[in-house]
């Protein structure tokens, strides 16, 4: 029998029973593969369906999803479409589709016991009807102007009852002091004051399912690490980024950030494409406990990855020792000492003069 011939008529899939007890085990989604056609056959309220196995966003598997309510919910992204005839049921995917479009949907019969399905009658998929991207998601290219500085607080703060973080002081003072210079534009951004939401293991269910701009701030326009992703890829030529030290590493708000970040190093694994390019990285590192050198080497490490470049001597670092408990005495310390504040002033100053040689 040839192929064409083949897939013009109904081919058996299984006996009912015993597709319904297997599928009991995987949440009645069942992967199919019937001659090269990926196919997810699904049960709900006593009716079969079979679908395309493609999502319409980014060709996730649907058998992987869930089964909610008679809609099948992509493993990826969360979108949602009618198990029998492939409609997007819900706006899971707004605002970036107005409209989630139809996954193909293959004709399905019983008779007797079996369970048969017609490939030659899949239906045509209709694609996703996407809002205007976001801005983003534009080509990095930067605008003629002074050099352009961020400086990044991720001290981890109550907003209604604020405290005096050392790594904050020498940045805030520090470029304070450089705005003064017409050859640069300053801006500094506390995380503490941005709501933005963990990483949510995107690039855990697949590398692909973690896109540029990230999937969280395509689907909540409410979530501020948009900020983050325009000063860093689009606005600043340099970057400060100042930390405590908590228990030997940076803070938690800092790893909460860089979590979010994998979706700028992504672009480089999946499409070679990147996104920081000629940028300068510096850090402040403060505490009162020691270990300033590894949470500076990880910082670094993280920073490089992503393509930023170090400028000789990257970072300021203060520490009590691990033995000094005294936390007034080391703020009062930091406030004071001309010391560092010079030296946070000289860290970008060095950051600058890098990041001119590497626009010119």
């Amino acid at each position: 029998m040839s192929e064409s011939i083949e897939k013009s008529e109904w081919i058996l899939i299984g006996q009912t029973a015993i597709l319904l007890q297997e599928m009991q085990t995987s949440g009645f989604l069942k992967e199919l593969d019937l001659n090269g056609h990926q196919i997810v056959l699904s049960y709900y309220d006593g009716q079969f369906g079979a679908l395309n196995n493609k999502c319409n966003h980014m060709g996730a598997p649907l058998a992987k999803g869930i089964l909610k309510k008679g809609c099948i919910e992509c493993p990826w992204h969360y979108w949602q479409f009618d198990h029998k005839t492939g409609e997007a049921k819900n706006k899971s995917f707004e605002p970036l589709a107005s409209h989630g479009g139809t996954v193909p949907h293959f004709p399905l019969k019983i008779e007797g016991d079996s369970l048969f399905i017609q490939l030659s009658q899949e239906s045509l998929r209709q694609r996703p009807t996407y809002n205007a991207g976001s801005d983003l998601s534009r080509e990095p290219q930067r605008e003629p102007g002074p050099i352009r500085i961020l400086g990044l607080s991720t001290t981890a703060m109550d907003k209604n009852h604020p405290r005096f973080s050392t790594s904050e002081e020498l940045l805030k003072s520090a470029l304070s002091k450089i705005s003064n210079d017409d050859a640069v534009e300053t801006k500094f951004l506390a995380l503490s004051d941005l709501n933005f939401r963990h990483c949510e293991g995107f690039y855990s269910k697949s590398e692909k399912a973690c896109t540029w701009p990230c999937s969280i701030t395509k689907m909540d326009p409410a979530d501020d690490m948009k900020h983050i992703y325009d000063n860093f890829v689009h606005w600043a030529d340099v970057v400060i980024v100042s930390t405590p030290i908590r228990w030997g590493s940076a803070s938690s708000l800092y790893y909460k950030m860089a979590e979010r970040l994998n979706s700028i190093q992504n672009q480089i694994t999946l499409k070679n494409r990147v996104l920081i390019k000629n940028k300068v990285a510096a850090f402040i590192i403060t505490g009162g406990q020691d270990n300033i050198q590894a949470v500076a080497g990880q910082m670094l490490t993280f920073f490089g990855e992503l393509g930023f470049v170090a400028p000789p001597f990257p970072l300021v670092g203060h520490s009590l020792g691990w033995s000094a408990e005294d936390m007034q005495h080391n703020m009062d310390y930091v406030k004071n000492s001309e010391y560092l504040h010079e030296q946070a002033v000289e860290l970008i100053q060095r950051a600058v003069d890098l990041s001119k040689k590497m626009i010119n």
